[in-house]
């Protein structure tokens, strides 16, 4: 049985952006406005749709967010890379929260399908990803598929999700 907390929230989140929760050199999710969740309501290493683990997180939906002022003037809708940054954001999260050292990158995703969208009118979304495989040896590589809903209606599925966390030495020499 994990140790770690089983839920985290906005500030935790943001402790993790300025680099402080997971100590220098590792994983960072990204700083507001970048970061696409308030709270994670839900994190373990354990069940979930293929027994490796489940994440659940959440953003609240406000007219006001950055994205909709640019995407797009008159007819705002949350950019579906955004949804999609998001559930990669929660997959490299897992494998710090899971204690692996390194910097995460996302490093692909097998199949996205969208199937509706997030305009201001909508107040929550719900990101639900669960790990299918999760390998914390020398590169630390999580894949997951995950859902995207808002306001309880299915708009964004992923499928192998990949990211991986990589030591300073491994990212100087991908440049």
């Amino acid at each position: 049985m994990s140790t770690r907390p089983s839920s985290l929230s906005y500030e935790d989140l943001v402790r993790s952006g300025e680099g402080l929760m997971f100590g220098p050199g590792n994983a960072q999710l990204p700083l507001p406005p970048m970061l696409m969740f308030d709270r994670i309501t839900h994190i373990t290493d354990e069940g979930g749709a293929h027994g490796k683990g489940r994440i659940v997180a959440e953003l609240d939906v406000r007219p006001d967010l950055w994205f909709f002022d640019c995407h797009f003037k008159g007819d705002p809708v949350m950019p579906g890379c955004l949804g999609l940054d998001a559930m990669w954001q929660l997959v490299g999260f897992f494998m710090c929260w899971m204690g692996a050292p390194g910097r995460g990158r996302a490093l692909g995703v097998g199949e996205v399908e969208f199937r509706g969208q997030v305009t201001p009118r909508k107040t929550l979304v719900r990101y639900e990803i669960d790990l299918k495989k999760v390998i914390l040896r020398r590169m630390a590589l999580c894949v997951g598929d995950g859902v995207m809903f808002a306001d309880d209606k299915l708009i964004y599925s992923a499928k192998d999700l990949k990211v991986g966390l990589f030591s300073a030495e491994q990212l100087a020499a991908m440049e």
